[in-house]
């Protein structure tokens, strides 16, 4: 797990330096960028960048532009998701949510400048790493928050509250809105790594896949069964807001159990890597790491 630390610590250097922004338009604006990125988290998107990366020969460097944008993304649309036409939280990672802690007009123009911070980041000259790789990454990161990843499955999800939805539909929904974003981090890591086809790309692509479900159906049982404190959000909203959740539609017990066999099923994917993919199996272990 050390290596892991060392990874989280490298992109919150990373991030800071991203987010100097000297020409932001506004201070506020720059602000709340900086509120919402810089305000912790567990920032397993970039670890699995690096992490994937890393086990197939990428240097730190080359890594360090998509593990940024990925990020980056990712907070923009927990910004998003949060406001009040959304989900309308009032704590993120144990702090008031953007729009809580500036305005409703910040918090939209925050979350729209850190996505296209993240594209700029990712198409620039970082590490040496070839234009034709920085483009094919920068595919992989579009499709991955598009309509058939993140941004598809958000729209699922709101058309879903109040209705009864089977397991197989609330992993669609799943897999779009949370997994596609985790599969395209460890895509983008393998990529900048030179990998475009072949068995051990199709191996990352499945444990990307499966781990991605996981860590959204583990989500789901904490909002049940998490603490507060230690989660830094509020618990039991889903229910409260009528939203399919795998729990909902499968049961406790059928969750924590498709839960530990996706993340099995990922560390078997990984068999081709052999001893390369020994810290994506650790961090497997970690992302679903109890049945509780």
């Amino acid at each position: 797990m050390k290596r892991l630390a060392a990874y989280h610590s490298r992109i919150e250097r990373v991030l800071e330096q991203h987010l100097e922004l000297p020409d932001c338009g506004t201070v506020r604006l720059r602000e709340a960028m900086r509120y919402s990125v810089l305000g912790g988290g567990k920032r397993l998107r970039p670890m699995l960048v690096y992490v994937a990366g890393e086990a197939l020969g990428a240097s730190l460097e080359m890594l360090d532009a998509p593990a940024a944008a990925v990020e980056l993304v990712h907070v923009y649309s927990l910004v998003h998701d949060d406001l009040p036409a959304m989900d309308d939280d009032d704590l993120r990672r144990g702090r008031p949510t953007c729009h809580r802690a500036f305005d409703e007009a910040t918090a939209i123009l925050a979350g729209d400048a850190l996505q296209a911070l993240a594209f700029d980041v990712l198409a620039a000259d970082h590490g040496g790493v070839a234009p034709a790789v920085r483009l094919e990454m920068l595919r992989i990161l579009a499709s991955s928050a598009g309509t058939s990843g993140m941004a598809g499955g958000q729209a699922i999800d709101l058309a879903a509250v109040g209705q009864t939805l089977d397991p197989l539909a609330v992993e669609n929904m799943h897999r779009r809105k949370t997994g596609a974003l985790i599969k395209g981090s460890v895509l983008m890591g393998a990529t900048a790594a030179g990998l475009t086809a072949g068995e051990e790309l199709q191996a990352l692509e499945r444990y990307g896949a499966d781990i991605g479900l996981a860590f959204q159906i583990q989500d789901d049982i904490l909002d049940i069964e998490g603490d507060p404190a230690l989660l830094g959000k509020s618990t039991g909203a889903d229910a409260a807001r009528r939203k399919p959740t795998y729990p909902s539609a499968a049961g406790l017990e059928a969750a924590h159990d498709r839960a530990l066999k996706l993340r099995d099923s990922a560390i078997s994917a990984l068999a081709p890597l052999g001893a390369r993919g020994h810290t994506l199996t650790d961090l497997a272990r970690y992302i679903v790491s109890h049945p509780a």
